[in-house]
């Protein structure tokens, strides 16, 4: 039991990761049903900043953080304006095709600045302690609890304020919603804000989990958090986090009661498998439509 707890706690520490990627897709999904495939080279990105910040601003934990989120928020905004806006009333196949687009030059251009993988020292003190005979560690507190404070507050944002109350309003009729007064551009430009800052959060948690990095890296952990928000329901901010939870659990436990080579199988087959009998995700619902 006692092992049995120790990789629960592994798998809340994955499991908070992936939440806070798969955040960032179920939420641009949700104002514009639009599904940004270069999320998860923004979440590579905040892995890059945290190693800018331990290794050549030397910088704390906090500030590092800050920073990541800072910088790739401001990565998605400017991708919103330059590369998403141009293309809202086009056909959805041209978004995702430059959503695409956009997560190779992010892949190629850090590779471009830095093509060898890169170490980040330990910035935390390594300190663990004892609970009921579960080892945790400094680094996998802060981490969930981090996490939850910014799921926490990203559920505080968009159902107790205007500016979610906008992002609603948007997801539920974005053609009526300019006649309301409500400024579309701005609000969905906040929304990639939130999301793409949130991804930035995640790669500072998971670069100091796994402390070598490289460009590539946001492939398959961004395909692993789209399946969390597809797992949830994709648009669902709650679903979002269950299936990121599920998933983490999946991968830890198939890690540690089966040969490690299974742990993708296993999940990516929860996903066909899901699909197969809850089409719309735990959490979500079809949406009819008149026509």
């Amino acid at each position: 039991m006692i092992y049995f707890f120790q990789q629960a706690l592994n798998a809340a520490q994955l499991g908070s990761v992936y939440a806070l990627i798969a955040l960032g897709y179920t939420m641009v999904y949700g104002v514009l049903s639009m599904i940004n495939f270069a999320h998860g080279d923004f979440f590579m990105v905040g892995a890059f900043l945290c190693f800018v910040g331990v290794v050549v601003l030397q910088l704390s934990f906090i500030p590092v953080l800050l920073l990541a989120m800072a910088g790739v928020t401001m990565l998605g905004v400017a991708t919103e304006r330059v590369a998403y806006r141009p293309l809202r009333n086009a056909p959805k196949a041209s978004a995702i095709i430059t959503s695409l687009g956009v997560g190779i030059f992010l892949e190629h251009f850090t590779l471009g600045l830095s093509p060898y993988p890169k170490y980040i020292p330990p910035v935390l003190p390594s300190f663990s302690f004892n609970a009921g005979g579960v080892s945790v560690s400094t680094f996998q507190l802060a981490t969930i609890s981090i996490s939850f404070i910014l799921m926490l507050a990203l559920y505080l944002v968009v159902n107790k304020t205007r500016v979610g109350l906008a992002m609603r309003a948007i997801s539920a009729d974005r053609g009526i919603v300019p006649l309301m007064g409500v400024p579309v551009d701005k609000i969905i430009a906040l929304t990639f804000a939130l999301g793409s800052g949130l991804g930035g959060a995640a790669g500072v948690m998971y670069a100091m989990a796994y402390p070598v990095i490289d460009p590539y890296i946001g492939i398959i952990i961004g395909w692993k958090a789209f399946i969390s928000a597809v797992i949830g329901g994709i648009g669902n901010i709650r679903g979002a986090v269950l299936g990121a939870y599920i998933l983490g659990t999946v991968e830890i436990m198939t890690a540690a009661f089966l040969p490690s080579t299974y742990r993708d199988l296993v999940a990516f087959s929860l996903l066909l498998i899901l699909l197969i009998f809850r089409p719309h995700g735990l959490l979500g619902r079809a949406e009819s439509q008149k026509v």
